[in-house]
C-alpha cells in the first residue's frame, strides 16, 4: 500500500476549485447571516451560547475518539476560564485539559500556528495522562504509527503515518504551509479549502503519540476563524460525531493520493451543516427572548422552572417532548397541579400540545422547525 505521504509530490495537494466555489460562497454568506443574527442576542445569552458551543465541541471532539467526558465539569471549567464563574469547584484533569485547549483556540485564533502552540495544546489534552512518553512534543518512537482496527492477531491497517524520525521536517513544512495559506499570506486559500486540507494534511502526518484527531480538528477551526477574522463558533465536532463513520470513511478514502477534491466536497458539506446548526442555536435564543418578553410576570415559580429547563435542553428539547410525568419530576408537584400548570402554559402561548391523554406531549412555542427537530 502506498500512502499519500509516500507520493513523489507530497505534500502538494491538488483539487478542482470550480467544484468548491458554491460551498465557499455559501460559507461566507451564512457567516454574515450569523453575525447579523447575533446582534439581536443579549449579552447574557451570548455568554450562554459561547459556553454551550465550546463545551459541546470539547465533549464531541473527545467522543469522536471514544473518550466520554462530563458536560457539567466542562462547562464549569470553560465558565471559569472566561471569568463567568468564580466557584472553586474541583474539575477532573481530562475536562480541564480539553477546556483549556478550546479556550486557547478561541482566544488565539488570529495568531500564526507554531510548534510551541501545538506542543501547548498537546500538554493540555494529555493532562493527567501517565502513559504518554512524548508529551508536549512530536512522537519519537521507532515503531510505525498506524491506525488499525480488528483483532490483534489479524489487524486491519487503515493508515500508516510517516516515520517518527521525519516529524521535525514534516511539521516544519506543515506549519509553514498553514501560515502561508492564511488570508494575507504568500499563498492564500479559500476558507473551506484551507481548513479541509489543513485537517487532512495534519492527520496524515499524525505527529503526536495521541490526540492527533482533536488537535487536527482544532487546527481546522483555527483556519476557518482566520479566514473570517473572528472565532467561527460552529458546531463542527458536533456534526462529525453524529456521522462519525462517514468522517473516518472519508479520511481513509483520501489518505492514499494527493488529489483531494472528494475529501474537500465532503468537508465542505460537513462545515456547512455545522454552520447551519449554530444558526439554529442563535434563532432558538432569539425565540427564547421573545417568549420570555411575552410571559414576563405571568408564570408561577413551578412554570418558570420548567420553562427554563426546557430552554436548557436546546432546540432539540426532551426526546419525545415534555410529558406530565417530566413536569411533575422537574417542578416537584402533584399530578393535578401539573395538569393545571400545563394547560395554563398552553393557553398563555408558552407551550404547544400534541397528542391526547397519556400521549400528550408539550413543546416550547417556538417555530415548528425548532420544536420537533
Amino acid at each position: 500500500m502506498t500512502w499519500n505521504w509516500q507520493k513523489r509530490n507530497w505534500p502538494h495537494f491538488t483539487f478542482k476549485s470550480p467544484l468548491l466555489a458554491e460551498a465557499e460562497g455559501r460559507f461566507l454568506q451564512q457567516s454574515g447571516v450569523f453575525l447579523g443574527a447575533l446582534k439581536h442576542v443579549s449579552s447574557e445569552d451570548k455568554n450562554t451560547l459561547l459556553v454551550d458551543i465550546i463545551s459541546n465541541e470539547a465533549l464531541k471532539t473527545s467522543a469522536i475518539e471514544g473518550e466520554i467526558l462530563n458536560r457539567d465539569s466542562l462547562q464549569s471549567s470553560i465558565r471559569r476560564n472566561f471569568g463567568l464563574d468564580t466557584k472553586n469547584q474541583k474539575i477532573p484533569l481530562a475536562e480541564q485539559g480539553i477546556a483549556e485547549m478550546m479556550i486557547d483556540l478561541y482566544k488565539t485564533f488570529a495568531s500564526p500556528l507554531s510548534d510551541e502552540r501545538l506542543f501547548a495544546w498537546h500538554r493540555m489534552l494529555m493532562k493527567g495522562r501517565t502513559d504518554i512518553r512524548d508529551m508536549g512534543r512530536y512522537r519519537t518512537h521507532a515503531e510505525p504509527m498506524q491506525v488499525v482496527s480488528g483483532p490483534l492477531s489479524k489487524p486491519r491497517v487503515h493508515f500508516e503515518a510517516p516515520p517518527s524520525a521525519t516529524m521535525p521536517d514534516q511539521m516544519s513544512r506543515f506549519v509553514k504551509w498553514f501560515n502561508d495559506t492564511a488570508t494575507g499570506g504568500q499563498s492564500p486559500l479559500a476558507a473551506l479549502t484551507r481548513a479541509g486540507i489543513a485537517h487532512l494534511y495534519f492527520v496524515s502526518i499524525h505527529p503526536f503519540e495521541d490526540g492527533n484527531g482533536r488537535i487536527g480538528r482544532a487546527i481546522a477551526e483555527k483556519a476557518l476563524s482566520q479566514c473570517l477574522g473572528q472565532p467561527t463558533l460552529i458546531a463542527l465536532s458536533h456534526v462529525i460525531e453524529g456521522h462519525k463513520k462517514n468522517y473516518y470513511d472519508s479520511l481513509e478514502k483520501n489518505n492514499k493520493d494527493l488529489e483531494v477534491t472528494d475529501w474537500l466536497l465532503y468537508w465542505s458539506a460537513t462545515v456547512l451543516e455545522a454552520q447551519g446548526y449554530t444558526q439554529k442555536l442563535i434563532d432558538f435564543l432569539i425565540e427564547k427572548s421573545k417568549l420570555y418578553d411575552r410571559l414576563r410576570g405571568k408564570l408561577n415559580a413551578r412554570q418558570d422552572k420548567v420553562i427554563a429547563r426546557l430552554f436548557r435542553e436546546g432546540p432539540e428539547g426532551f426526546t419525545g417532548g415534555l410529558s406530565a410525568e417530566k413536569y411533575i419530576s422537574i417542578a416537584k408537584t402533584s399530578r393535578a397541579t401539573a395538569t393545571r400548570d400545563l394547560q395554563d402554559l398552553v393557553e398563555k402561548g408558552a407551550l404547544v400540545k400534541t397528542g391526547e391523554l397519556k400521549y400528550s406531549r408539550y413543546w416550547l412555542a417556538v417555530s415548528a422547525s425548532e420544536r420537533q427537530s
